[in-house]
C-alpha cells in the first residue's frame, strides 16, 4: 500500500487536472467544428491517462485524497461528456446512453443512502476500474468509425464490442456495490 501524500502537485494530480480540462475540449472539438479526427485524440488521450495517472501515483509513492477524488470526477465527467455528445451527433443511439445514465442514477442513490445514515462509499472493486476503463477505450474506436468511413468496419465492431461488455460489466459492478450497500445499511441482527 502506498504512503499518502498531502501535496497538490503531484504529477499524477497534474495528469488529472489534464484530464478535467480535457472534457470541455473534447465537447468543443466534437460538438462546435465538428473535428472528429481531433476530438478522438483527445478522447483516447483522456482515456489512456486514466491508467497512467493511477499507475504513476503508487509507482512514485505520490496517492494523495485529492488524487482519488479527482480520479473518478474525471472518469464520470469524460464519461457522460462522451456520451451526451455521442447521443448529440449520433454516434451512439439514446438507448445505449440511457442504460449508462441509469447506472450512474442508481448509484448516486445509492451513495446518498449510505452518507445518509453515515457510511463512506464502497471501496472500488476491480470490476468497476475495469469497466470503466474498457468504455473509456470503446469511445474512441466508435469515435474512429463514425468520423473516418474506411475504419467504419473494424473500429465499429471493435468499438461496440468493448461498449457492450463495459456496459454489462458497468452495471454487474454497480450490483456488487449495491449488495455491499445493503448489507451496511441492513440492522445488525439481535441475539
Amino acid at each position: 500500500m502506498s504512503q499518502y501524500t498531502d501535496r497538490v502537485l503531484t504529477g499524477p494530480n497534474l495528469i488529472s487536472f489534464g484530464r478535467l480540462l480535457g472534457v470541455p475540449l473534447f465537447l468543443y472539438l466534437l460538438l462546435v467544428p465538428h473535428a472528429d479526427i481531433a476530438a478522438t485524440v483527445v478522447l483516447a488521450l483522456g482515456g489512456t491517462s486514466d491508467w497512467l495517472d493511477g499507475w504513476l501515483a503508487r509507482r512514485t509513492g505520490q496517492v494523495s485524497r485529492l488524487g482519488e477524488l479527482l480520479d473518478p470526477l474525471a472518469d464520470r465527467l469524460y464519461i457522460a461528456a462522451t456520451l451526451v455528445a455521442f447521443t448529440v451527433r449520433d454516434v451512439v443511439p439514446w438507448q445505449f446512453t440511457a442504460a449508462l445514465v441509469a447506472r450512474d442514477v442508481v448509484m448516486a442513490v445509492v451513495l446518498a443512502a449510505l452518507r445518509r445514515r453515515g457510511f463512506a462509499p464502497p471501496p472500488v472493486h476491480y470490476l468497476g476500474k475495469a469497466a470503466t476503463f474498457v468504455l473509456l477505450a470503446a469511445f474512441p474506436l466508435l469515435l474512429l468509425a463514425a468520423a473516418v468511413p474506411a475504419c467504419a468496419a473494424v473500429a465499429g465492431a471493435a468499438g461496440w464490442g468493448l461498449a457492450w461488455w463495459g456496459l454489462g460489466a458497468y452495471w454487474w459492478a454497480a450490483a456488487l456495490y449495491l449488495g455491499q450497500a445493503v448489507r451496511a445499511l441492513r440492522p445488525p441482527a439481535t441475539a
